[in-house]
C-alpha cells in the first residue's frame, strides 16, 4: 500500500469510528471540500501534513493519533 491509499483508508477509518461523513469532516476542518474529495478518489497521492494536521484539528485527534494505525505498517517503498 502507498502512503496515499493509506491517508485515504485513515480518514475513512476515522469518520467511520466518529460516524461522520465526509461532508462533515469538511465542515469541522474547514478543508474543502474538493480537497477531501480529491484525498478519498485516489486523485492526489501526496496531502501535505498542513492538510492533515487540519483533518486532524477537525477530528480533535494529534497528528500522533492520526499516523497511530494499522494502515501505516506496511508502506511500500516510495523510491525505487
Amino acid at each position: 500500500m502507498n502512503i496515499g491509499i493509506a491517508v485515504k483508508n485513515r480518514i475513512i477509518e476515522l469518520c467511520s469510528e466518529r460516524n461522520i461523513t465526509i461532508n462533515k469532516l469538511g465542515t469541522l476542518s474547514g478543508v474543502t471540500q474538493s480537497t477531501i474529495n480529491n484525498i478519498i478518489s485516489g486523485r492526489n497521492n501526496s496531502t501535505t501534513i498542513s492538510t492533515i494536521k487540519k483533518l486532524c484539528d477537525g477530528l480533535n485527534i494529534s497528528i500522533i493519533d492520526f499516523f497511530t494505525s494499522k494502515v501505516f505498517e506496511d508502506l511500500e517503498q516510495e523510491i525505487k
